[in-house]
Parts: C-alpha cells; sequence; structure tokens
C-alpha cells in the first residue's frame, strides 16, 4: 500500500479556515465541500472545431470524467488551443504548428501549477497537441495521462483505403494533367469520413504509438480508433487509472526513462513512422533532463527491423494495426528479436513485458509481418551528417526510396515559391529541390513541406528528385526528403551558402548530406552572409523566435542567459525600429513635437507643473479632505 497522498497539491488550494474564499467560489460553480475534499484532476482538453482529429474530445472529456468521479476523484476540465496540420498545410498559418506545441504545454502546465492539481489527464488529437502534452506532464510531475483520441477511419475510393495524404498526392497529379477536376474532387470528398485524426502512420499515430512505449498512455488505448464503439468504455476506464496511478504516486518522470525513450524509438523505427518523432522524443528527454541526441535515434533505428507495413511507406492504415493486434503485437515482434527493454514500465506501472504477453494476434493478419520475416532490414529514422549539415539532419527511408541521390540545387527561400515552381512544372528530374530559412528561428515554427512533396510525388517526380529543408516534412511524406537541417540558414547555417547548380549528394547509407564546394569556398560564401530581418517583430511569433532552440535539440523554447538576451533580441528591435521608421508601427508613447502641432504647448505645461511641483515639495496639501505631505 502506497503511503504517497493523493491529495499532495489541492490540500494547499482547498484546505484551512484561510481557504474559504477559494471553496465559495468552487460552489458557485456546483464542487461541494465533499467534492473539494477529494483529489483534484486537471482534465486538459485540447477539442476544437477547426478538424476533424480532435473533433470528438468534447465527448470523450465528459466520459473521462465520468471514470474520475467513479474512482474516488474530482475532474476540472480546461481547454487548451490546437493547430491542424492538415488544414494550415502550405500556407504561412503552418507555422503556428510547431509554436502550439509550446503554448499547449505553457498552458496546461501553468493551469496545472495555478490550481494545484493533484493528476492530470490530457485528451489529444492533432499532430502538436500530443508532445504539447507530454511536455506538460514532464513538466508537472504529478501523476497522469495522456489519451489520445484516435485515428479517422479510412476513406473508400474504387474500393482502396485512402486517406488526406492521397489528397495531396492528387493535388500534384492535377496540376501535372494527369487527374481531371472531378477526379480531384471524388478523392477530396472521400478521404476524411469522419472525426479522428490523419489515419496513416503519419506523426499523430507515430507519437500515439511511442507514448504508449514511453509509459505516458495506457497500452492499447490509442491504438482504438477515434469512432469505434471501445473508445468510450476504455476512456471511462483510463479514468480510473489515473486515480489509480495517483494512488501508488506513480509520476511521469518515474516510467520515462532513457530505456523507455529508446523503447519509443525503437516502436516509431519499427512502424515506418513520422521524422518529427525525433523533435518531439529530444524535447521530452531534455524535459525530464535526460540525456538524449540524434545519434541515438540512428544507432536505434538502425538495429530495429521495420515489421509493419503502415502507410505511407507501407500499405495499411492505423485501424489496420489495431485490427491486428495493435501495439502489444508491435512490442512482442520487438521483444521476441530482443530489440526492446521489457522492464520498462507502462502507463499502469507493470512492465512492458506483462503486456507482451498478453498480445493476441488476428488470424492472417498482412500489417505486421511475422518474427524474424521483416518487412525491411532496418528502421525508417536515418540521420545525416556533412559540410551541409553539420549538427544533423534527418531522412525516413521506411519505403522503397532510393538511398543515394547527386543532382544540381534548385534553391527557394520559402515554401511558397517552391510550391509554384512545382505547378509550373518546373522542376525537372535529378533535381534537389533546397527550402531554406523555414528552420524552428527562420520561419519561425519549422513549417511542414507535405504540400510541396506530395505534389513531386503526385507528378511522378517521387523517384527522380529530392529535396531537403530547414523545415520539417509531414508524417504523411515519402521520397528522398530531408529535413530539420541543422543549423538552420537563419542563424548562418550552411545551407544558407547554397546557390542554384550546385551539386548535392545525398548518401543515406554513408549518412552523409553535402554539397560539392571546397571548405574555402563555402567560408568565402558566408563571409558576406547577413541575418535576414525576422518576420515577425511582435506577437507569439517574435517570441517563439527569439527563444527557440535548434531542430538538432528538439526546438525547445527556454529562458535565455541573462548575457545572450540583448544579443538574440537586438534583430526583433532593430525590426521593429525599421518599421516605425516606415509607419508600419505606432508607438504607444505621446506623440512627438514633430508630429504634433500642440507639442509645445505641452512642453510649456509640463515645465510649469515641475515648478509648481517644485514649490509645494514639504508643503501639506488637501488630498480628497485629507491632509497629506506633498513629495
Amino acid at each position: 500500500m502506497s503511503d504517497f497522498d493523493p491529495r499532495h497539491q489541492s490540500r494547499h488550494l482547498y484546505d484551512g479556515y484561510d481557504r474559504a474564499p477559494a471553496r465559495a467560489m468552487m460552489h458557485a460553480i456546483g464542487f461541494s465541500r465533499e467534492d473539494l475534499q477529494k483529489p483534484c484532476i486537471l482534465v486538459a482538453n485540447t477539442w476544437i472545431e477547426t478538424m476533424p482529429c480532435n473533433y470528438h474530445l468534447r465527448r470523450l472529456a465528459e466520459v473521462v470524467k465520468e471514470g474520475i468521479r467513479a474512482a474516488g476523484g474530482t475532474p476540472m476540465e480546461m481547454n487548451t488551443v490546437a493547430i491542424s496540420d492538415g488544414v494550415a498545410m502550405g500556407t504561412e498559418g503552418m507555422k503556428a504548428s510547431l509554436v502550439s506545441r509550446e503554448v499547449i504545454a505553457d498552458s496546461i502546465e501553468l493551469v496545472g501549477r495555478g490550481h494545484w492539481f493533484d493528476g492530470v489527464v490530457a485528451l489529444v488529437g492533432c499532430d502538436k497537441t500530443i508532445p504539447g502534452a507530454a511536455l506538460a506532464l514532464l513538466r508537472l510531475n504529478v501523476p497522469g495521462l495522456v489519451l489520445y483520441g484516435g485515428s479517422i477511419a479510412p476513406g473508400r475510393l474504387d474500393g482502396k483505403d485512402i486517406t488526406i495524404q492521397h489528397v495531396f498526392e492528387a493535388v500534384g497529379a492535377f496540376a501535372a494533367g494527369k487527374i481531371d477536376q472531378r477526379r480531384l474532387e471524388q478523392v477530396e470528398d472521400a478521404a476524411c469520413p469522419g472525426a479522428g485524426a490523419c489515419g496513416g502512420q503519419y506523426t499523430a499515430n507515430t507519437m500515439a504509438l511511442g507514448l504508449e512505449f514511453l509509459g505516458l498512455s495506457p497500452v492499447g488505448y490509442n491504438t482504438i480508433p477515434a469512432t469505434d464503439p471501445r473508445k468510450e468504455p476504455a476512456t471511462r476506464e483510463a479514468g480510473r487509472l489515473v486515480m489509480q496511478v495517483l494512488a501508488e504516486g506513480l509520476r511521469p518522470r518515474d516510467v520515462v526513462t532513457r530505456g523507455s525513450l529508446e523503447n519509443a524509438i525503437a516502436g516509431v523505427a519499427t512502424t515506418g513512422g513520422s521524422t518529427n518523432a525525433v523533435l518531439h522524443l529530444t524535447a521530452m528527454a531534455r524535459e525530464a533532463g535526460i540525456p538524449l541526441e540524434l545519434a541515438d535515434f540512428d544507432r536505434v533505428s538502425k538495429r530495429t527491423p521495420i515489421f509493419a507495413s503502415l502507410m505511407p511507406g507501407g500499405e495499411f492504415t492505423a485501424p489496420d494495426l489495431d485490427a491486428a493486434g495493435g501495439t502489444r503485437l508491435v512490442w512482442k515482434r520487438l521483444e521476441d528479436a530482443g530489440l526492446v527493454d521489457g522492464s520498462q514500465r507502462a502507463a499502469d506501472g507493470r512492465p512492458w513485458s506483462e503486456h507482451a504477453a498478453e498480445a493476441r494476434e488476428t488470424t492472417a493478419q498482412r500489417v505486421v509481418a511475422p518474427a524474424g520475416l521483416p518487412f525491411k532490414a532496418t528502421g525508417g529514422l536515418v540521420i545525416l551528417r556533412g559540410n551541409l549539415a553539420p549538427d544533423g539532419a534527418v531522412v525516413k527511408m521506411a519505403g522503397h526510396e532510393r538511398s543515394r541521390h547527386e543532382g544540381p540545387a534548385r534553391v527557394f527561400e520559402r515554401e511558397e515559391d517552391a510550391m509554384e515552381a512545382v505547378k509550373r512544372n518546373a522542376i525537372r528530374p535529378g533535381d534537389v529541390v533546397v527550402i531554406r530559412y523555414e528552420g524552428p528561428r527562420g520561419g519561425p515554427g519549422m513549417r511542414e513541406m507535405l504540400g510541396v512533396t506530395a505534389a513531386l510525388v503526385g507528378q511522378g517526380l517521387g523517384d527522380s528528385v529530392a529535396l531537403l529543408t530547414d523545415g520539417r516534412f509531414s508524417g504523411a511524406t515519402r521520397g528522398l526528403m530531408i529535413g530539420h537541417v541543422a543549423p538552420e540558414a537563419a542563424v548562418g547555417g550552411p545551407i544558407a551558402a547554397v546557390r542554384d547548380g550546385d551539386a548535392i549528394v545525398i548518401d543515406a547509407d554513408a549518412r552523409s548530406l553535402s554539397v560539392k564546394l571546397s571548405p574555402a569556398e563555402l567560408a568565402r560564401r558566408m563571409k558576406g552572409w547577413r541575418p535576414p530581418p525576422p518576420r515577425y517583430a511582435s506577437g507569439v511569433f517574435a517570441k517563439y523566435a527569439a527563444l527557440v532552440s535548434s531542430a538538432s535539440e528538439g526546438a525547445v523554447t527556454r529562458a535565455l542567459p541573462e548575457n545572450a538576451r540583448a544579443s538574440t533580441l537586438a534583430p526583433l528591435r532593430g525590426a521593429n525600429a525599421q518599421r516605425e521608421r516606415k509607419g508600419g508601427l505606432r508607438r504607444a508613447s505621446a506623440p512627438s513635437a514633430r508630429s504634433e502641432p500642440g507639442a509645445a504647448k505641452g512642453r510649456a505645461k509640463s515645465k510649469d507643473e515641475r515648478s509648481r511641483r517644485a514649490k509645494t515639495k514639504g508643503r501639506k496639501v488637501s488630498v480628497r479632505g485629507r491632509r497629506v505631505r506633498s513629495r
């Protein structure tokens, strides 16, 4: 029996005679004294009406609260933000996606700390809500769970399953004249039949599986599809489970260890998961205080075969994986091959090996390969380095991508320019499309480039063109596409020196990414390089650009040391000053004498005021009927 106090936090807020005002406020909205004497659980919801991924979470919040109440807790719900990658893709709005990860984490952390919650259940859906919630749990380090709303069901067209990936690729096919408007609309109308996150092993499903392996989500819960009738009973049970882990005092940092992080990397690698997992798992490791480098992803992926044939590199969708046997079956394949540590704890505190023993494989399923007969000998995540990416870059090799490519650079300063070139059919076989100034700071926000990559695939160029960027790629991206190039162009990374026509060499087997330029030529080009002015001089994007780290460090935001603050914020101040000179910004202070005819009169008045104050200093004067001494 644990001696952990399940009200280890909320006692500070609701206990004692001096906390009567706080209790009175809570009585106003229906919470009784008895409710406030129970453990208080924050239900952090990411419901929003801008996408299917999170659309059903409002109902799941009610269900999980039922489970919490039944197990003796008092749930209280909050809502945070969410940005749809699929909807915002290819626009300036996509810059908000990765930024939202930090806002989600910050907002859950703020409510958790401000209201002294004893535990947390986070309901998540679209891509950045999953790692955002996980980061918040690791910061708060109170017992809790992350519950993924589940995958959307696949669409059906011509007797085949399709997903949002097929719509993006249809755009490229339409631009190339391969399909007509009617066919494009058929794909558009069929791809997304209801609530839930994108259906392949894209970023959401990748991170959902990773969080089960990591020990932050209940085993088997995340793979249940969004509209499956099993989802609500499992959600109610998750409400009971959070009360169990609270009673046991099991905290997120107890289950997230170096071993569980490597297990999660193996899970991503064996399912051909999204390269975004590199960013998010690295960020989580930093919140947990655990060293994790890009080299660790490469090492684990290199030894891990691909056992699951999931889109975009494979054949099946996330609901197919659930029907085949789910997360337990994937783990069992890896455990049988000695590639995961079964002693690491799952979200319920039990060793993962116990859950693996409960794996049930559906007869004749084809989603997960038989033991000893993987679809591919090595995992999907490959880390490249070279004179173009001294700090690393990431490429996914989950399908049948060629491992080597050499071709001339086609350089673009932003995603929109590259997309216009694709739509004009201006990209040729053999080209290496370079999209820069799209990194964490330069974007800001490190946009995903699915629109460009899918359009290239749709035009039939997926096997003959490569793309590299200091931005990101969607989990739905396929082909030889290299992202997360670090250092990024905006901070003077070598990618800033590339010019049209330069020969780019990509060699995944050699883990190499380079441009055929001598060190002297690279240095000569960079000598004249100057950072471009920030694209945003105020607001959330400006804050993010000032605080974000490199992609190689997870693109986390962090407090600046005092000595770094001035140099980091100087470009923002310069941009503000430049806009003010151009009339783009108005100062909040009073207008100057040059711009306001009455300014001279104002100055005279100010002078008279100073004289009056000097004369009255030290005297007793009347203020609203009281005699006080003037300052």
